[in-house]
């Protein structure tokens, strides 16, 4: 069993292959990483640690990552270190699930309306080479799905990484649009203010 306390970078890394879970916090962890200090591919290693460690222990899970918290690892990682985590599947998927399972929580109900978004995320293994998510808003709250039927208010074509910057307040709509790195079909000025229909948190 390794004792973790004090380590940063990759040396917790490699503590917490040998590490005894028992009182450690997942969010203890998550501040001692710092993406900036990381290897190209040690952020996808943290994740992958933290999705493995999860099997041991339900509080590893992603889920238990204070939002605030998840959304500064994700707006530290360089695009570099983003790209190595879309590019194992496995990982790739588990990370988009949670983004997207968060979302219900940050709508700001103060804006109500009845939308349905389809989005969809270029390098998927979904029809058309995407991995596809619909989020329906209705009286304030936001359901999630993986099945993109009926006809949307918008269609948002983006990569995983662009709309990890997107949703971290690396980028805005506006600069993704313009440097033809998002596609929108349908609703033009209702895809423009989309994410201030949601109360994102903001990175530390």
């Amino acid at each position: 069993m390794a004792d973790v306390s004090g380590l940063r970078g990759t040396a917790l890394l490699d503590a917490l292959d040998h590490a005894d879970l028992t009182g450690l916090d997942v969010n203890t962890v998550a501040d001692a990483l710092d993406p900036r200090e990381l290897g190209r591919v040690d952020f996808r290693r943290l994740l992958d640690t933290l999705v493995r460690l999860s099997e041991q222990a339900p509080a590893f899970s992603l889920t238990k990552v204070d939002p605030t918290r998840f959304a500064t690892l994700v707006s530290r990682a360089s695009r570099a270190q983003l790209e190595a985590v879309v590019a194992s599947p496995a990982l790739r998927a588990r990370v988009l699930d949670e983004i997207f399972a968060r979302m219900g929580s940050h709508i700001r109900r103060d804006r109500a309306l009845d939308a349905v978004i389809h989005w969809r995320l270029s390098g998927g293994t979904g029809p058309g080479g995407y991995d596809r998510y619909a989020t329906a808003i209705s009286g304030g709250s936001c359901t999630v799905s993986r099945v993109t039927e009926g006809r949307p208010r918008v269609t948002v074509t983006l990569s995983p990484v662009d709309f990890f910057r997107l949703i971290t307040h690396q980028a805005t709509p506006a600069v993704l649009f313009v440097t033809g790195k998002i596609k929108v079909k349908g609703d033009l000025a209702f895809a423009a203010g989309l994410i201030g229909h949601f109360d994102l948190p903001k990175p530390s």
